[in-house]
């Protein structure tokens, strides 16, 4: 079997299968590696052939039995039928790469459909990476702010410490909140799934609760009622004011994120404060992100990038290559039992296989229009 590592696109600087991850695969095949496939993320290719990997000059996938990438994959049309693909694949949005790979009979496993099982974490690379933007994001508003986070007592006066808010208490929005405490300043967060309050205060921070009878709970945030988001507003607009930074993660699966912090919103925020939203790549919760842009309005800072991950691209790279691997090796021991995918029950295997033999296969985007 024969095993093949991307390079990503330029804007992309994370890689799929580390030197670790390889050579952990390197059980279940050859592994080629597209050259210089990890410099962005900090590993060379003599990191790779260190540990039996074969660097290749070309993009030369079309014999590959699987093909390992970040994002979705924009060179189909040189692979052959049959072909393995695992890879974030965006499946919401990326409908040209669903035809693609129902025309040329492709495998096509995406990673972001992992369930959210306890067994199912060693694989479920959505956490892995929301949790390190998380964590960049509360660094990386500090590193914004014309202020201190701790409060500090000097010879010449006091430093009072920063005021932190969290939108969203999902797996990035508690590792901001746990980071900012961290960092020394006062967190508070919100959500609008109830059973994010215990663990929101379980790491030291204030929960922002909406005073309504609808209540929301689960793993995923869903759209709430009108009369939610009125009651939610109005509790915002208590709060925001007093904010030094915003942290928004906020984010409903196939859908634009939700508009959280409108432009007037924006107007009662203090001069010098800081807006990081992770929402950006599908809409931003402020009105005002420009996706990819630092946006100054009001005195404020509203910071979004093309990919925060990217200033972490070390890690992010070795808990992403962890992930597949774990993945990988799921899927071979279920391969051992039928080489028909779609015949697979387990669940992990059959909620990510979007396509199979000409067909997508996978209930969710079944109906889609291609």
């Amino acid at each position: 079997m024969k095993l093949f590592v991307l390079k990503e696109p330029k804007w992309e600087h994370r890689v799929s299968v580390t030197p670790d991850a390889a050579k952990f695969l390197s059980k279940f095949g050859s592994i080629l590696v597209e050259k210089s496939a990890g410099e962005r993320a900090g590993f060379s290719d003599d990191d790779y052939k260190s540990v039996g990997c074969v660097i290749v000059k070309q993009r030369d996938i079309g014999d590959a039995d699987v093909v390992f990438g970040i994002g979705p994959i924009r060179c189909l049309d040189s692979v052959n039928g049959w072909t393995i693909i695992i890879c974030l694949q965006e499946p919401y949005e990326n409908r040209e790469n669903l035809r693609l790979a129902k025309e040329k009979n492709l495998a096509m496993f995406s990673l972001e459909l992992i369930p959210r099982s306890t067994r199912a974490q060693y694989m479920d690379v959505l956490s892995s990476q929301s949790s390190l933007a998380g964590y960049k994001a509360a660094i990386e508003s500090a590193h914004f702010l014309r202020k201190g986070l701790p409060l500090m007592m000097t010879t010449a006066g006091t430093v009072p410490a920063a005021k932190v808010l969290v939108i969203g208490a999902g797996v990035a929005g508690l590792q901001a909140i746990a980071t900012a405490k961290r960092l020394g300043a006062i967190v508070s967060a919100f959500d609008v799934r109830t059973s994010a309050k215990e663990q929101v205060e379980s790491i030291g921070a204030k929960f922002v609760e909406v005073e309504s009878v609808e209540s929301e709970d689960g793993i995923y945030a869903t759209e709430m009622t009108a009369s939610y988001q009125t009651a939610q507003e109005a509790k915002l607009r208590s709060v925001i004011p007093a904010q030094d930074i915003i942290i928004t993660t906020a984010q409903i699966p196939g859908k634009k994120a939700p508009i959280i912090i409108k432009k007037d919103m924006v107007a009662t925020m203090k001069r010098g404060s800081v807006l990081i939203d992770l929402a950006s790549k599908t809409g931003g919760n402020c009105e005002l992100t420009k996706h990819g842009e630092t946006v100054s309005e009001h005195g404020v800072l509203i910071i979004s990038f093309d990919n925060i991950l990217n200033l972490i691209a070390y890690d992010a790279s070795r808990l992403f290559a962890k992930n597949v691997s774990a993945f990988f090796e799921l899927l071979s021991k279920e391969m051992e039992k039928t080489k028909n995918l779609s015949q697979i029950e387990e669940e992990i295997i059959k909620s990510t296989l979007l396509t199979f033999d000409g067909e997508i296969v996978n209930e969710k985007f079944k109906g889609v229009c291609l």
